[in-house]
């Protein structure tokens, strides 16, 4: 706590020192009554409009009622590379934007035209330049050549103006680009919302739904083995019943029986794979995500070993195989397992990043023993008081040998883009971990990471339901397939 509230003391005086500083450039502008009241109705106007046509009308229409001059408003077109007039206190907004008048000119300084007075309008600059949206009002332009462009603000007529109403206009126009700057992100970002939610329902209608016709396709390849079975057996009935006993009869049915018991092996394969897909679909793509703007969790009761860590673990067998890891499984754990309520789907991806992460770093070590050891090992185990008084939790680990992370390193394992030293040669995008900790953490749960004796240990803890509200397992409710 002590180290928070440093940082958030850093933070404070940094503040008030901005505060001062703007206190001062305030004093040093010494803008007049009438500009102090325009700037004031411009920021409560556009706080009261919220459509980009109002805001372009504001821009405009305060300058006419305020300094009784007229003004017209220039942006960059979506591809930023020619100017528009988009709204003016003559016409107010244009609706098909047309090519400036001869004389108005893209330009990062004020300048004269034509008797009026054209003034850059600039974007907010990037946060790494200023943290505040008001930097432009002090004297330091200096960056100005790195913040691109929005546009440019025309006042007219010029004979009407006097230095302190350019000086003014300059930081007017700063004020504009970045409200004008907040503004389009915004529409932006609801733009791409909906695209999300559109995608989201193209989704559902062109991928996950026909997704559910594959089980029906798997089912009659099924019955198609099934037959061929039956046409062995007939086959087979047939050859005695006729008393053949030629070899190449009898070496076509043993091809024939070599090629059902292939299909079918292939056939549960898809399956598993099948399964495994459509819930990772079902469960990364549900519209509630998208809708709220974060992961929305489906908890049911669950028994972890069987319906969830065997089922995944199968995913990874082959490949932890190829690579001579070998896999220690807890005795009694499926036993002695307590049903909690958790989204299978999302916490099926926690144990599919875990297995990964093993197959890719797993290292074959010397044991207490002298031996040699290439292993992944999972297990649980209820931690009393873990969540607070009589707050019991479920500890779930995955254990793999190797060398250790670094003290830095486990500080920062479970942060977004983390990829550790012996990841340079190995695919990954530092993503899986930060993952793990997301969906952890949405169970009201906590990651962690060990380092033991012979490896690494990564696991989670999720509290266990209080035993007045565990009711008996039934049997029927159990689904899963062994490793």
């Amino acid at each position: 706590m002590a180290s928070d509230f440093s940082i958030d003391r850093l933070d404070l005086v940094q503040i008030q020192k901005r505060v001062r500083d703007k206190i001062k450039d305030h004093v040093r502008y010494d803008f007049t009554p009438q500009q102090n009241n325009l700037l004031k109705s411009f920021f409560d106007l556009v706080q009261e409009y919220e459509g980009l046509d109002d805001f372009f009308r504001i821009c405009v229409v305060v300058l006419f009622e305020s300094m009784q001059v007229e003004s017209a408003l220039y942006l960059l077109d979506k591809d930023e590379k020619q100017l528009k007039m988009v709204c003016s206190s003559q016409e107010g907004v244009i609706r098909e934007p047309r090519p400036v008048p001869t004389g108005i000119y893209l330009s990062d300084e004020p300048y004269e035209a034509d008797n009026s007075y054209i003034v850059p309008i600039y974007k907010k600059p990037p946060k790494k330049i200023q943290e505040f949206d008001d930097l432009l009002v002090s004297d330091d332009q200096s960056w100005q050549k790195d913040v691109r462009i929005l546009g440019m603000l025309e006042i007219f007529p010029f004979e009407k103006l006097n230095e302190s109403d350019l000086f003014f206009l300059g930081k007017y126009a700063n004020r504009i680009g970045f409200r004008l700057h907040n503004r389009l992100l915004a529409h932006q970002n609801v733009h791409h919302l909906k695209f999300i939610n559109s995608l989201v329902m193209d989704i559902e209608h062109n991928v996950i739904i026909p997704n559910m016709y594959f089980r029906h396709l798997f089912n009659q390849l099924r019955r198609k083995i099934g037959e061929m079975w039956e046409l062995e057996l007939e086959m087979t009935d047939i050859s005695k019943k006729l008393n053949v006993g030629d070899d190449t009869c009898n070496q076509l049915i043993g091809k024939l029986g070599g090629l059902r018991e292939d299909l079918m092996g292939y056939q549960q394969e898809m399956m598993k794979h099948h399964a495994n897909v459509s819930l990772f679909l079902e469960s990364l793509f549900r519209r509630e995500h998208f809708e709220r703007g974060h992961l929305v969790l489906r908890p049911k009761p669950c028994r972890v070993e069987k319906e969830i860590i065997l089922p995944q673990l199968g995913q990874y067998k082959s490949r932890l195989k190829a690579n001579k890891i070998t896999i220690d499984r807890p005795t009694g754990m499926d036993e002695e397992e307590i049903p909690i309520m958790v989204d299978k789907g999302l916490l099926a991806q926690v144990y599919a990043n875990l297995f990964s992460n093993a197959v890719k770093y797993t290292e074959e070590i010397f044991d207490h023993m002298g031996c040699t050891r290439k292993a992944l090992a999972y297990g649980r185990e209820i931690i009393n008081d873990y969540f607070g008084p009589n707050q019991r939790g479920v500890k779930f680990n995955v254990f793999t040998t190797g060398s250790h992370l670094t003290q830095k390193e486990s500080e920062i394992v479970f942060s977004e883009g983390f990829r550790g030293a012996n990841s340079q040669d190995k695919p990954g995008t530092g993503h899986g971990l930060s993952f793990i900790k997301h969906v952890i953490e949405l169970h009201g749960g906590q990651v962690g990471y060990e380092a033991t004796g012979e490896g690494n240990n990564f696991y989670f803890v999720i509290p266990l339901p209080s035993v007045k509200f565990l009711q008996p397992w039934p049997d029927n409710d159990l689904s899963g397939q062994d490793a």
